[in-house]
């Protein structure tokens, strides 16, 4: 099999030692005799598969007692309207912070359920950086303040937790999971699809407080509240099991590697070896965020001459260095280097990149 590197933004790479142990063990997991897409949820084998999973998260980012871990279906998207349902009592305001493309769709999906504070915005600027701290408007008595910790489309990341100022402190942390360490007990909730750090699509990971539980709204449909799945053990219906056992495989993986920690170590090393070639290309390249919010994770960059992109990618993919193409909505290119991209990648993209730039600048 010919070996490529994969820069999707999502779904993306997923580590090699996981898919080789998926597919050893894709007819019969662990001598059961059953693939575990055909084991009922209710059973042993998959109350083993959850159990470790959730303690294995539950390891990897030193999530408190006092905190629920659910797994659940309908990725980040159908959390946006969980949020407002569950801790937004009707006729309240929400705090958001509006960093980009996944915030302003988190505002515009909340925003039909509660009043939405814009507290701060870098609209401005083409979502370039995040807005400091000190010049945020806050709701003295918001429900809850929301963040978007990296958003994979403008590559813009925060390097800090924000104050909560006594409210519950939300963030949707999809796309920078388990890439570095966060104090989980300074938020309310963390919510995050899989399918860039943890696994394939279709899983999402809610980490709620349990103390906000249990306050939805009285025509909260069941399968919407946080409360159904807390009180079942992530299991009110039939979950995601095949996507919440390869999550949990990554888990085990992260930790095999060192944790979160030892991950973060590696995604600066990764994305310096990026950000140098675009630095050092005399604005052949540029990349249009912030120095302070560069992501680790997504690395969006453009070419002086538009003429050339199509050139690039074409010269990208017969490198076996996949897609690279930037999101519509900005152009260029972008590579996403999550936790499983390894450092060989990013060498790998630097070095075509530097030939790039000496054959057409």
């Amino acid at each position: 099999m010919t070996q490529v590197f994969n820069f999707s933004s999502g779904p993306a790479v997923l580590p090699h030692e996981v898919l080789l142990q998926v597919q050893a063990e894709m007819l019969d997991w662990h001598g059961s005799g059953m693939s575990v897409m055909e084991m009922s949820h209710r059973g042993p084998e998959f109350g083993q598969i959850l159990a470790e999973a959730e303690a294995d998260l539950r390891t990897l980012m030193a999530i408190p007692e006092n905190y629920k871990v659910l797994f659940l279906q309908g990725g980040a998207h159908l959390q946006f309207a969980m949020l407002p349902l569950n801790f937004a009592p009707v006729g309240s305001t929400v705090d958001f912070v509006n960093t980009g493309h996944w915030s302003k769709v988190a505002i515009k999906e909340v925003s039909r359920y509660a009043n939405v504070n814009i507290v701060a915005s870098s609209e401005d600027k083409n979502f370039s950086y995040v807005p400091d701290e000190s010049s945020w408007q806050r709701t003295p008595d918001a429900a809850f303040l929301h963040y978007c910790s990296n958003e994979t489309i403008g590559g813009v990341e925060f390097n800090h937790i924000p104050q909560a100022n006594g409210v519950p402190l939300i963030c949707d942390m999809s796309s920078n999971i388990l890439s570095r360490p966060f104090d989980v007990s300074q938020f309310g909730m963390i919510y995050a699809g899989a399918q860039k750090n943890m696994g394939p699509s279709g899983v999402a990971v809610s980490i709620v407080r349990s103390d906000l539980l249990g306050k939805a709204r009285s025509d909260t449909p069941t399968m919407l509240n946080y409360k159904s799945y807390a009180d079942n053990g992530s299991m009110y219906n039939t979950p995601p099991s095949f996507g919440i056992y390869v999550a949990g495989l990554v888990y085990k993986h992260v930790l095999q590697q060192g944790g979160v920690a030892a991950m973060e170590a590696k995604n600066i090393e990764k994305a310096n070896v990026i950000y140098a070639a675009i630095d050092a290309s005399n604005g052949f390249y540029h990349c249009p965020t912030a120095l302070a919010n560069r992501s680790r994770m997504n690395i969006p960059f453009t070419l002086a001459d538009q003429q050339l992109d199509q050139a690039f990618l074409e010269g990208a993919e017969a490198r076996h260095l996949l897609q690279l193409k930037g999101h519509r909505s900005v152009g260029g290119m972008r590579a996403s280097i999550y936790n499983a991209m390894p450092l060989a990648g990013c060498q790998a993209l630097a070095d075509y990149m530097n030939e790039f730039a000496k054959m057409k600048g």
